[in-house]
């Protein structure tokens, strides 16, 4: 209802990790993406989902049948640092996800994001925009972590913009039909200027 009062064009959907249900919550997903599309049908809907460990196959079966307009799942950092930045997560398992989903619905562009700052070196971060591009991943986000409390992952280092328009630069060489990277960008940073972007990914997606 929200979604409709507001008229928004594009909607970003997301949730805490659901670990306590069967699910991981997919179902919920889905029955969101039904009703924002039966009281907004002009809105596009993209969802950011956690990892559905351990379940995985239901989560992807539920999504397949009530896909959004995006599927999005942030893989956040770079391998060696998930233990500290996203204990109880794999890096390898958020890859299959968005490589399944991608594979059950090559229709719907999938998306993935990365924070940096947090002690990667440069050449870490190009080589998990390597590894979401060879697993089909078409939309990318890379921004610059800020520490929000002294309780929170610290601070180690701050990226020239320069270096956020090289990523980006790697990032459409590799064949990603949309990135954006720099200081401010969020997962759904921008994410209005997708509705222009999303018409070309459809047809890429879905050649006539």
């Amino acid at each position: 209802e929200s979604v409709a009062d507001l008229g928004l064009k594009y909607v970003v959907i997301t949730s805490v990790d659901r670990d306590d249900l069967p699910d991981g919550g997919a179902a919920h997903f889905a029955e969101c993406i039904r009703e924002v599309r039966a009281l907004s049908p002009d809105t596009k809907v993209e969802i950011l989902t956690p990892d559905f460990r351990p379940c995985l196959d239901d989560a992807l079966d539920i999504l397949d049948a009530t896909p959004p307009d995006v599927f999005n799942h942030n893989i956040e950092t770079v391998p060696h640092l998930y233990k500290k930045a996203r204990p109880g997560a794999r890096y390898q398992h958020s890859l299959d996800l968005l490589q399944r989903f991608g594979e059950r619905r090559p229709d719907v562009p999938t998306k993935s994001g990365i924070m940096v700052g947090l002690g990667e070196s440069f050449d870490e971060v190009v080589s998990v925009i390597h590894d979401l591009a060879n697993v089909g991943v078409n939309i990318l986000t890379v921004g610059q972590y800020l520490q929000p409390s002294k309780r929170h992952l610290q601070l180690e280092r701050y990226y020239d913009p320069e270096q956020f328009t090289e990523l980006r630069e790697i990032a459409l060489g590799l064949g990603f039909q949309w990135a954006e990277c720099g200081p401010l960008v969020r997962s759904s940073y921008r994410a209005e200027q997708q509705v222009r972007a999303l018409s070309k990914i459809y047809k890429q997606l879905n050649p006539v």
